[in-house]
């Protein structure tokens, strides 16, 4: 397993170490050029303030990476990126940026993390002894050997167990707990940043592309046991979400097709457009793992479909 000690931001350390009901941080990076590889999901971020601390005040797990525009961006993690309203957002972006102006649709890189952590003041590690003063934004070490081993070890000794994956590992050392780490399961904002990105941000059901417009759908929703996986999702127009969720719409769960329920018509007496879906294939993305799954599919028709 690798960890990221990555540069934060005090302004946004601060905000958020005030809010640690929140399960979900989003860690940007206000120029977005570049793709983030550093870690894979479940691996660790450790928090770094600059001078004149120079320490390590906490840590988060890694969910993803992605782009959004800015107003999505806040839309979806709100005070979890690190500000309490979206104008003091904005003005932090633009001292990232060096002053320059940020419009609402510009991309934002998105380092998504889960279940943050903050250490007490007296708990904060200091920078690792080989951190070079020319880093601009992080190091990557690995947690069982040389310098990462020493860093990873006094952090485990501030996890609560609760915050291991599974919390299973309160007494492991830390190549126990790195050769049995568990992949994390996504959280609501990730969800929703993945699979907006997932859908190429247009309407599996109508093909719209007017990004306010679209939501993230669950298939079988959360509180009927339905998980954040993407598998379990779809990216609707709010107004076919709303009907999806209600049952006047579904999805064959082998041909992908559209399904508008007669209830429409019984019911509204109405609904012209969206009957006229009837029967369209879906438009689902490219990857495999990012499909609609056959199992919550059946699941929607049979459970929630009106027939």
């Amino acid at each position: 397993m690798r960890m990221l000690v990555a540069l934060t931001d005090r302004q946004w350390a601060s905000h958020l170490r005030q809010h640690q009901e929140l399960e979900e941080v989003n860690f940007w990076r206000p120029q977005s050029k570049d793709e983030f590889r550093a870690l894979e999901p479940g691996e660790p971020l450790l928090f770094k303030l600059h001078a004149p601390e120079r320490a390590i005040c906490g840590m988060g797990w890694f969910e993803g990476f992605t782009k959004l525009p800015v107003f999505l961006a806040w839309k979806t993690f709100g005070g979890g990126n690190g500000a309490p309203t979206y104008e003091e957002f904005l003005a932090r972006l633009r001292v990232g940026r060096h002053g320059t102006p940020i419009s609402d649709l510009e991309e934002l890189g998105c380092i998504m993390l889960r279940q943050p952590i903050w250490f007490s003041k007296e708990d904060w590690i200091p920078e690792p002894s080989d951190w070079a003063p020319n880093i601009v934004q992080g190091k990557t070490y690995p947690a069982d050997s040389g310098v990462g081993r020493g860093i990873w070890e006094q952090v485990l000794e501030r996890l609560p167990a609760t915050a291991l994956p599974a919390g299973e590992y309160a007494d492991a050392g830390p190549v126990t707990f790195v050769e049995r780490v568990t992949q994390q399961r996504l959280g609501q904002g990730a969800f929703r940043a993945l699979i907006t990105n997932a859908y190429e941000r247009r309407c599996a059901f109508t093909r719209e592309r007017v990004l306010p417009a679209l939501e993230a759908c669950h298939i079988r929703p959360a509180a009927r046991g339905g998980s954040h996986a993407l598998s379990n999702g779809l990216l609707l127009r709010a107004d076919v979400h709303a009907l999806f969720d209600a049952g006047y719409l579904g999805v064959h769960p082998t041909t992908l097709r559209i399904q508008a329920s007669p209830r429409l018509q019984d019911d509204f007496q109405n609904g012209v457009e969206y009957r006229a879906l009837n029967g369209q294939e879906l438009w689902s993305p490219s990857a495999a793992m990012e499909r609609p799954s056959q199992v919550q599919l059946e699941w929607h028709m049979d459970q929630l479909f009106r027939r």
